[in-house]
């Protein structure tokens, strides 16, 4: 669960200490994103009994975990599969799978069957060719979504969450802290967490009434990021787009320069 990932249904899960922003107390830092398949042991998949859609076809062979490089393609279309989505979009990797398994496309593990084709599996979820337009629709709707490549901000929506995050924490005052840490299958994820004041290696972005606060060291991969506040089957959190971003895990939840 990410550190600024309040379940939907709050059951007084807030951590007493500083360490996590929203989440239970633990040692290490929470993640920004839900564990996918790129946080569990690797094992074998599973052979399937009724080649349903969250089952991999047995002459497959690529893993959701596999770095997809970007390509130059530029909307989305009904017969790509979801693993070349997320792998041709790096940057918005994050959001374009949470639209995908807003949609229905999920299941446990890699939230979605990667391998499928968008029209196949929203086929086998009983979706009809409307619900598939719309969706690809949606997800053009956000590639075309343009970042300022000069700052980090977060949406207003995410601002009024976090917010009301600090006001619930008792942390009135504080800002984000945002960064990234080698993890998964891909290299790097992203980190957020609450950050009390600024100190001399950080640099301050004001967005929307709430400081980013972000090690001067880290400023040069993570510029022009977005941080937005999204719900859906996957629960609700915040996502991240960086524009900096070359490759990402197949289901979105470690990336790479």
């Amino acid at each position: 669960m990410s550190c600024c990932n309040p379940p939907k249904q709050e059951d007084s899960n807030h951590s007493q200490t500083s360490s996590g922003c929203c989440s239970k107390p633990k040692q290490e830092a929470p993640k920004s994103q839900s564990g996918g398949c790129c946080s569990q042991p690797k094992q074998e998949a599973p052979k399937s009994q009724s080649g349903g859609c969250c089952s991999q076809p047995k002459q497959e062979q690529s893993s959701c975990c596999a770095p997809k490089q970007s390509m130059q393609v530029k909307e989305i279309t009904p017969d790509m599969t979801i693993e070349n989505i997320l792998g041709m979009f790096p940057n918005k990797a994050q959001k374009l799978s949470q639209e995908i398994t807003n949609a229905g496309l999920n299941c446990i593990g890699c939230h979605a069957a990667v391998w499928e084709t968008l029209e196949a599996g929203m086929m086998k979820h009983g979706k009809n060719n409307e619900q598939v337009h719309e969706l690809v629709r949606r997800l053009n709707v956000l590639l075309n979504e343009q970042a300022d490549v000069e700052t980090i901000a977060i949406t207003e929506r995410g601002a009024a969450k976090f917010l009301e995050i600090l006001k619930d924490e008792g942390k009135q005052g504080w800002g984000m802290r945002f960064s990234e840490e080698l993890a998964g299958c891909n290299g790097y994820e992203f980190i957020l967490d609450f950050s009390e004041k600024a100190d001399e290696e950080d640099e301050i972005f004001d967005s929307n009434n709430v400081e980013i606060h972000v090690k001067k060291a880290m400023v040069s991969r993570l510029l022009g990021s977005e941080i937005d506040y999204v719900e859906g089957l996957r629960g609700a959190g915040f996502k991240i787009s960086n524009p900096n971003v070359s490759s990402a895990c197949g289901c979105g939840s470690s990336h790479n320069y």
